[in-house]
């Protein structure tokens, strides 16, 4: 686990010298400066990425067809990889440098068939596509994103061995030394027209919640400090070794907040909190939180000078552009300017290279998703489920609940009933009548989560249930309701809301957040505060991903490390067909003082 030191410099030192070497870079037109001295000058160009989820092909795996959403957007690496190309073009590929701030290998079925189908791990296994992509387009680094641990460290370590470039983490240690597991930054000479090369240095940092998130595995192999407290120790010390630019390449959003509340001491979305209180950094590749920021400007409490952030969209949607102009000034090269701006990918074709290089793979998981595994009685989509009680979310919760009521057979808690959470975890999820197909079922689970049980009480469930209301807009009673204008209050996202299979309860939407649950019942009956329930959960949210009550203290009872998505997979391949009938009713609704909204 610890970090091959040896491999670590020798690889650095290789990729700055190789940078070295071919640099003969073009500088900013000199200007006269006192004295008739020339003012040597030098720009240079970061691009970065982040959040790619394993996307190379603007294509949705979940629909089998081309990626589109209402804005137009692109994904993908093989669209980024031509704007890369004009970047270069346009700027000298020797003035430019590419980088990623994580998050690069899970999200698409693509990323899973080579995580679990047919895995890099494997005796003489593929390399993964990703991998594959970000070599050819030619990643100087790349932090690492929460996602990377989801399949857990075997797969990342045989990812980072297949990428030409380093995964960067300072703030990834071994949980026994407590040293850095991956490098900590990387570091290259820009070479330029004045005889002075520039030394920039590139420090990675990635998000603490992954200790709550996948701790099934990284307990006892890893640990993760904050941002700052790493930020803080380790940009010093490139200043020292001489970098004239420092670029911090974080997994983490600018807002500050945290979605664990004080699971873990450290602050989920701190990239705008390192900017301000950790001096000499340049500027910053905002990832994790999947906002578009062109550009930002945080002012370093210390210094008085302005950092510039930047977070392109997801996906491959976007490529920033940080443009840096340099000064030569006291013996040394000095940052006179920074500035960030994002390219739309959608403005760009993809790659032919690219596609050429990973063609037969991409239809290799088209054949693979394209399986029937069965047939459904009747249609379901989620287009309403974040506002109505939806078959196609029911039949998650169904699944999960059979699941873990099989797996608690013949224990002490076999008597328990047992209850399901789910969300609408994407809008345009469907499962048509009749025939069934993999991707169509996996479309209703796009997270690695997996499935686990744990006792709660009625009073924690009231509780839970609250909480998960908070994510509707309070709305008087009388009067039309949009449902567009209806969810999401507080920018809590569809997959931080819950509705819990097995009880029945109204919504009061009129109401304030925290006095909303009306009429909980089981079996008929009102909820008993203190009877016990068995909740089948997901791994996130037990582990405290969206700060839910009572759930990651509760008891657990049952895990295992089989994805969800795979778990609904296989139960409709063995019980052949979907039957709507068994599962699909209502059983919470929306109201506004006692009046039901829909």
């Amino acid at each position: 686990m610890p970090l091959n030191r040896r491999k670590f410099l020798g690889r650095t030192a290789a990729t700055s010298a190789g940078a070295a070497l071919a640099s003969a870079a073009a500088a900013v037109p000199a200007e006269a400066r006192g004295h008739g001295r020339p003012r040597r000058r030098y720009a240079f160009t970061v691009m970065g990425t982040t959040d790619l989820h394993g996307n190379v092909f603007n294509w949705d795996y979940f629909t089998d067809a081309e990626f589109d959403d209402a804005a137009h957007n692109d994904v993908g690496l093989a669209k980024i990889s031509t704007l890369v190309d004009q970047v270069r073009k346009e700027k000298g590929r020797r003035n430019t440098l590419l980088i990623d701030a994580g998050d690069t290998i899970q999200g698409t079925q693509l990323s899973y068939y080579y995580a679990r189908v047919d895995p890099i791990t494997g005796e003489g296994g593929p390399v993964h596509p990703m991998a594959q992509a970000m070599n050819a387009i030619g990643y100087d680094a790349a932090a690492l994103g929460n996602h990377e641990f989801n399949y857990g460290i075997p797969v990342l370590r045989k990812f980072e061995e297949q990428c030409d470039f380093p995964l960067l983490g300072a703030n990834a240690l071994d949980a026994k030394t407590l040293r850095p597991a991956f490098p900590p930054y990387w570091m290259t000479r820009l070479r330029t027209p004045c005889g002075r090369d520039v030394k920039v240095a590139v420090l990675g940092l990635t998000n603490p919640g992954i200790a709550i998130w996948d701790k099934v595995n990284v307990q006892g192999k890893m640990t993760f400090p904050g941002l700052e407290e790493q930020a803080a120790k380790w940009v010093p010390r490139l200043r020292s070794m001489g970098a004239d630019v420092v670029i911090v390449s974080a997994h983490s959003g600018t807002s500050g907040t945290s979605s664990y509340g004080d699971q873990v001491p450290y602050v989920e979305n701190a990239a705008a909190l390192v900017a301000e209180k950790v001096a000499g950094i340049d500027a910053i590749l905002v990832g994790h939180a999947h906002v578009e920021i062109p550009e930002s400007r945080v002012v370093n409490k210390e210094t008085g000078r302005e950092v510039v952030l930047s977070e392109p969209l997801k996906w491959g949607q976007r490529l920033t552009l940080f443009d840096f102009e340099l000064e030569w000034e006291r013996g040394r090269w000095q940052v006179a300017s920074v500035s960030a701006k994002v390219l739309n990918s959608n403005t760009a074709e993809e790659d032919p290279r690219i596609v050429r290089l990973l063609d037969a793979e991409h239809k290799k998981v088209v054949g693979y998703v394209n399986q029937v595994i069965g047939t459904c009685s009747a249609a379901m989509t989620a287009t309403e489920a974040p506002y109505k009680d939806a078959p196609i979310v029911d039949f998650i919760n169904h699944v999960q609940a059979e699941t873990v009521k099989a797996a608690l057979a013949g224990t002490e808690y076999a008597d328990l009933p047992v209850l399901s959470q789910a969300s609408c975890f994407s809008r345009t999820a469907a499962i048509p009548a009749g025939e069934v197909t993999i991707r169509q079922v996996a479309g209703l689970y796009p997270f690695e989560n997996t499935l686990e049980a744990r006792v709660l009480t009625g009073a924690q469930l009231k509780d839970y249930l609250e909480f998960s209301a908070r994510y509707y807009v309070q709305t008087p009673a009388g009067g039309d309701v949009d449902p567009a204008k209806l969810t999401n209050a507080s920018d809590i996202p569809d997959y931080n809301y819950d509705a819990v299979g097995g009880l029945t309860y109204e919504i009061d939407i009129a109401k304030a957040p925290g006095s909303r649950i009306a009429e909980l019942g089981f079996d008929g009956k009102p909820v008993d505060e203190e009877a016990r329930f068995v909740l089948a959960v997901n791994n996130y949210r037990a582990s405290g991903g969206g700060n839910f009550p009572h759930v990651a203290a509760a008891k657990q009872v049952w895990a295992n490390s089989e994805e969800i998505r795979n778990t609904i997979i296989a139960w409709v391949q063995a019980k052949g067909t979907i039957d709507v009938s068994r599962f699909g009713s209502v059983d919470w609704k929306l109201t506004r003082d006692g009046v039901p909204v829909f």
